[in-house]
């Protein structure tokens, strides 16, 4: 009995030591400033595109106005990547792609989706939040062939990483992604090569790319788990400038927009002090998920605190566009043919830390898309 004693000590000492650690560097209590100002457009110009029976993640619109998403995979969806067919996400490329499918390489984790050029959709898989391999899959929209596959190896996206969100160049040569990493607080900037089937990690750790120090309070919720991990990622967040001039980024909390040239990012020649060197701290920003840029300029953020969408103009001056609680933590936007902003709704203050009935009595989530204000109003 002292034995079994003596073990249930050592164990509640390592609990209470673990539980320290996690308070001491994983959780934030500082209040984000508003910087929403009065909304230029009504609430009434969000155009509901789908109600879903689970929350959406990231998305991505084809030339022919069809809409592609991810169901966030915070809420362990059975389907994860979609096609919108009448207001409803059906499997894409089929069934047996969804996490726990038949095929070989079935999704595990993909929250980020985009389209190139020559009408591919591209899926980031994190691999389970960094415990399996992140890759990049590319799927050909009408025929849903698989016609690129990527794994990561360790040293670009390691354990405790978590490969967020991405951007593909114009001429498809280039992928950039944000790795977050909540958990292993190393996050970073991955560059990959898809000709090449090469990566570079850059920027880890550097300010650009750390989180806040800032708790996110959304709706009401203060995003902090059990007392002991804030969800407060590192970069997350990413834009193409439409001459793909500059890099745009972010983490959530950080109370900056940042920006590098392009091609500093693909220059291998560069080591990681000269790519550094070329980081440029761009505007105060808001508590920013998603993000993306139109072709004047304009950078389109998410306010997840405020309920809002703003616009950063090419001269670094803030608008709030849209300000309502219909917009539950607004996340991943995609630019339609249609001149429509689509924006997901992930509802992750209703998801996060919740059981799946919780999840469930929050639908149905939205995904909104506006008509672009071209001009400053």
């Amino acid at each position: 009995m002292k034995v079994l004693g003596l073990i249930a000590g050592f164990i509640l000492l390592a609990l209470v030591a673990v539980a320290g650690y996690m308070r001491l560097n994983y959780v934030e209590t500082a209040a984000f400033p508003d910087r929403t100002r009065a909304p230029l457009l009504d609430a009434d110009v969000l155009e509901t595109v789908a109600d879903l029976p689970m929350p959406p993640g990231n998305i991505a619109v084809a030339d022919d106005g069809t809409v592609y998403f991810t169901f966030h995979p915070a809420a362990s969806p059975e389907i994860n990547v979609a096609r919108l067919v009448n207001g409803v996400g059906e499997a894409f490329p089929n069934a047996d792609w969804q996490p726990g499918g038949a095929e070989l390489l079935a999704f595990q984790e993909v929250l980020s989706v985009r389209i190139d050029r020559a009408q591919h959709l591209w899926a980031l898989d994190a691999g389970g939040n960094g415990i399996g391999t992140a890759r990049l899959l590319a799927f050909d929209l009408q025929s849903g062939e698989l016609t690129h596959h990527h794994d990561f190896e360790r040293d670009i996206f390691g354990f405790g990483s978590h490969a967020n969100d991405f951007q593909i160049s114009r001429d498809g040569r280039y992928i950039f992604i944000s790795d977050a990493s909540l958990m292993a607080r190393t996050p970073a900037l991955v560059v990959y090569d898809v000709q090449a089937k090469v990566a570079r990690r850059l920027l880890v750790g550097h300010e650009s790319v750390r989180a806040g120090n800032f708790e996110p309070v959304v709706q009401g919720r203060h995003m902090t788990i059990a007392g002991l991990l804030t969800v407060n990622p590192g970069v997350d967040g990413i834009a193409l400038g439409p001459d793909e001039n500059w890099l745009y980024f972010a983490s959530i909390t950080a109370d900056q927009l940042y920006r590098i040239p392009v091609a500093a990012l693909i220059d291998t020649t560069l080591d990681d002090s000269e790519v550094v060197a070329q980081v440029e701290a761009f505007a105060p920003k808001t508590m920013t998920d998603g993000m993306i840029a139109d072709a004047a300029g304009n950078v389109y953020l998410s306010d997840i605190e405020n309920s809002a969408i703003v616009r950063m103009t090419p001269e670094g001056k803030l608008q709030t566009l849209v300000k309502t609680d219909k917009l539950r933590w607004p996340d991943g936007f995609s630019l339609g043919p249609d001149k429509h902003l689509y924006v997901t709704c992930s509802s992750l203050h209703q998801v996060i830390g919740l059981d799946p009935e919780s999840v469930r009595s929050t639908a149905p989530y939205q995904i909104y898309r506006i008509k672009l204000p071209l001009t400053d109003d």
